[in-house]
């Protein structure tokens, strides 16, 4: 992890939980995740921040934005697919924190 905002915080391969808490009014986190912990798989980039685009806002500060997968059986009690099946997500910095291993 590193701590200069135009190096990703979070890093490929990193365990994360992502936030449980109320969204932005423009929110591109899905409910369903919240909570839930999941591996990054990729930085994807540095991009204006969506929620304040929506409202014709300059987007700043500038957020990155990570690649996450998660295990279906984490995610949905009862899940009676194979216990590889994977869910992924793009989701921003600022509704991730790492989870210890």
């Amino acid at each position: 992890m590193t701590g200069s905002p135009l190096d990703p915080r979070l890093t490929s391969g990193l365990r994360v939980r992502v936030l449980a808490r109320e969204p932005e009014s423009h929110c591109r986190t899905p409910y369903y995740l919240r909570g839930a912990e999941g591996r990054i798989t990729e930085v994807v980039g540095r991009y204006h921040d969506p929620s304040m685009l929506a409202f014709h806002k300059p987007g700043l500060p500038m957020r990155w934005l990570y690649r996450v997968q998660f295990r279906q059986t984490d995610l949905w009690p009862g899940y009676a697919g194979g216990a590889n099946d994977s869910v992924v997500a793009d989701l921003y910095e600022h509704w991730l924190e790492a989870v210890g291993e």
